[in-house]
């Protein structure tokens, strides 16, 4: 390949520097037209001088731009649109920004490549470090709208995000028939809170980690690692695209630490940890999913030990059409009253397969299906519910149904609770409640029922504490139990229309 000068930089094609053409970068060569280093460009690796004026020269259609091992001091931003195959890879190359008071110009980004109503097309931005462990050099490192193939990978900031200004990454696939992926993004020291930056004042609670909430394509992100930032920390949900997440871990931030919506959209491995929390946070959910059908959450790893109150591990808003839950571990610890997955009033179908929660917070409710008028369905197979949780704030149940057309199958619930709880396994308040094949194990009462046609069947009832295996209030009108071992038998309150058959005791 024949590579172009620009600005008076040396070429670098087939019969480039030893140094440029053996690159970790050098099998992306024969894709540019041109490909520059830019130190050879005048670009200055030692961190004293801006090399912003250099790239400004250097941006160009069809041209990739290396940068070889060395420090790279930023103090103004780099602005490109509507470019067509465009890049710039690192060689062990660090980028420096400026302190937010040294910042030209607008001290929001380091890059700004394509905008919402010019995007660029063919976008690579590859293998750098982000040195901000300096006071106050936190900023925006890629805003990127492209129309197809966006390409993001191995980007490693350090430090704190501590000025206040916009989260590090934001990204967007313009076309609906366009795909992006953002590959090992790492920002694990996070965001500071607003009020304590240099923009105190200027917006709401602070930077968001990564954020994409104009995507209208297919946007996939690989491996990331975020840390804890005051606005949530994979920030996804207001597109008409496509988001999928695959592995990587998100932590501690305050709202959500994963927030996808876009139809079709999938969360799959992820590990969510909240195990340290700041004065400030109010919330720290672990995923959050919302505006769209076909929404999945598959082998999701949600660890909480350091929540605040009202710390759902799994939200299922009420935007959400239809959603499947699969193969989960959820395991909340701590000192507050928090719950496990809670499905939202209004929304759609939710499934629940092989999904385990382990549950041991002063109080909450492993599963929390919110009452509705929704009658679409929720159902649960193989799901397990364990620990030793108390009953604060009348939180007491494993599962609490408030919703009509819920159905269970081969579900284990245990709430042995903290010394002196009561726990429940399950209470409904709703009606066309179907529970089968079940093993339902509480402090006080396995079943509690306040609703209307509901049916126990195929079921292993018990209640630990010596209470009976399943407790009906005056406000049902018609429940069945068949074929259940109910030890105890049933508390009846005045519960109409009961129907018993084959069912024992022992």
């Amino acid at each position: 390949m024949g590579g172009v000068a620009a600005a008076g930089a040396s070429l670098v094609g087939m019969t480039a520097s030893a140094s440029a053409a053996t690159g970790t970068y050098s099998h992306y060569y024969d894709e540019y037209s041109n490909v520059i280093d830019v130190t050879d460009a005048g670009a200055d690796n030692t961190g004293s001088k801006s090399i912003t004026p250099v790239l400004e020269k250097l941006r160009a259609d069809d041209t990739l731009l290396v940068f070889p091992e060395g420090r790279y001091y930023i103090d103004e931003q780099l602005r490109f649109t509507g470019f067509d195959n465009f890049g710039m890879v690192g060689e062990n190359a660090t980028l420096v920004p400026a302190n937010y008071y040294n910042f030209d110009g607008p001290q929001y980004r380091l890059f700004r490549l394509g905008v919402g109503y010019r995007p660029g097309r063919r976008l690579r931005f590859e293998g750098f470090d982000i040195d901000q462990t300096a006071p106050d050099t936190g900023i925006r490192v890629i805003e990127a709208h492209v129309s197809d193939r966006l390409e993001v990978r191995d980007i490693n900031i350090k430090g704190q995000h501590d000025s206040g200004t916009w989260g590090p990454g934001l990204f967007n696939v313009t076309d609906s028939s366009g795909y992006g992926i953002v590959e090992r993004f790492r920002a694990p020291q996070g965001g500071e809170w607003i009020d304590n930056t240099p923009t105190a004042g200027e917006r709401w609670r602070g930077p968001t980690g990564i954020l994409a909430n104009q995507n209208a394509g297919t946007l996939e992100f690989k491996h990331c690692t975020l840390g804890a930032f005051p606005d949530n920390g994979l920030y996804a949900a207001g597109g008409s695209g496509k988001i999928i997440v695959s592995g990587g871990t998100y932590r501690n931030s305050n709202g959500a630490n994963i927030r996808v919506g876009g139809n079709g959209s999938e969360i799959n491995w992820p590990s969510v940890k909240i195990d340290d929390t700041r004065p400030e946070d109010e919330g720290q959910r672990g995923i959050r999913i919302e505006n769209g059908k076909n929404l999945r959450i598959k082998g999701a790893a949600v660890e909480t030990t350091s929540p605040m109150p009202t710390s759902h591990a799994i939200s299922v808003m009420p935007t959400c059409d239809s959603t499947r839950i699969e193969r989960v571990r959820i395991d909340m610890q701590g000192n507050d009253v928090n719950h496990g997955i809670v499905v939202s009033p209004n929304c759609g179908e939710v499934i629940i397969v092989e999904t385990q929660i382990n549950h041991e917070t002063a109080g909450g409710y492993p599963l929390w299906i919110r009452n509705t008028n929704a009658t679409d369905r929720v159902l649960a197979e193989y799901l397990t519910i364990t620990g030793e949780a108390g009953d604060a704030s009348g939180f007491r149940d494993g599962i609490r149904v408030e919703r009509d057309n819920c159905r269970f199958n081969v579900t284990e619930v245990n709430q042995s609770a903290r010394s002196g709880a009561t726990r429940n396994a399950i209470t409904s308040t709703a009606d066309d409640l179907t529970v089968w094949k079940s093993t339902l194990r509480a402090s006080k009462y396995p079943y509690v029922d306040l609703g209307d046609d509901n049916l126990v069947m195929s079921s292993d009832l018990e209640s630990t504490g010596g209470k009976q295996a399943a407790c009906l209030y005056d406000s049902v009108n018609g429940v069945s139990f068949k074929y259940n071992r109910l030890v105890n038998g049933i508390r009846d309150f005045g519960a109409s229309n009961v129907y018993t058959y084959s069912n024992t005791s022992s």
